[in-house]
């Protein structure tokens, strides 16, 4: 493993890979860390239950991570996040992916670094799973920097229109609009699957 790509880890955004039954899939994530300095690195990685992503790497207890950069277009969020996985196969025909030697997924485009990882345990956070992982493999693939929420937000997420947008509620994660309001509390963002908590009305 090449340990600089450890380095790419922050806070920012990922696609998080997996595979099942011989379908891949990879979804959005925003929560990965790093907690030991020791060789044999462990990380956690917090899924959305609603993804199939996440069923995926409850059965197979692998994934690999994809650490995006400020190169990544917004396409890649819209690929990514939009519909759940159980009726169509998100990596069928994306170019710029690879597969690592554990036989997953990564994106080769738009990707500083990727990292594989073999789950050792889940804790249950309600519409979340917390999956702690040895971290197994990793590769640094540019130099370019890695996506924080900062440049997302500034430079990648569609800006809303005016005339349009009032009254409505934006996610704070990927800047999906949901134009209504009230906001339904069980609400799940279509882009990343984030829910009702990670919007602020519009004003």
């Amino acid at each position: 493993m090449d340990k600089k790509a450890l380095f790419k880890l922050g806070y920012g955004l990922y696609v998080l890979t997996a595979q099942s039954d011989g379908k891949d899939n990879g979804c959005i994530v925003n929560t990965v860390l790093q907690v030991t300095s020791d060789p044999s690195v462990v990380g956690v990685i917090t899924v959305n239950k609603q993804n199939f992503t996440h069923d995926m790497i409850m059965k197979s207890k692998k994934f690999n991570l994809s650490v995006l950069t400020t190169e990544t277009p917004f396409a890649v969020f819209e690929n990514f996040g939009y519909q759940s996985g159980k009726t169509a196969d998100k990596l069928a025909g994306y170019t710029g992916v690879a597969r690592s030697e554990n036989g997953l997924v990564y994106l080769s485009d738009y990707t500083g670094a990727y990292l594989s990882g073999e789950v050792t345990g889940t804790f249950d956070f309600g519409s979340h799973t917390m999956f702690k992982a040895e971290i197994t493999a990793g590769e640094v693939l540019g130099a370019a920097d890695s996506l924080t929420y900062a440049y997302y937000q500034q430079h990648i997420k569609p800006k809303p229109q005016d005339s349009a947008k009032k009254g409505g509620w934006r996610c704070n994660i990927c800047g999906y609009v949901y134009e209504g309001d009230p906001l339904p509390a069980d609400f799940i963002c279509p882009i990343c699957k984030h829910g009702a908590s990670d919007f602020t009305k519009i004003t």
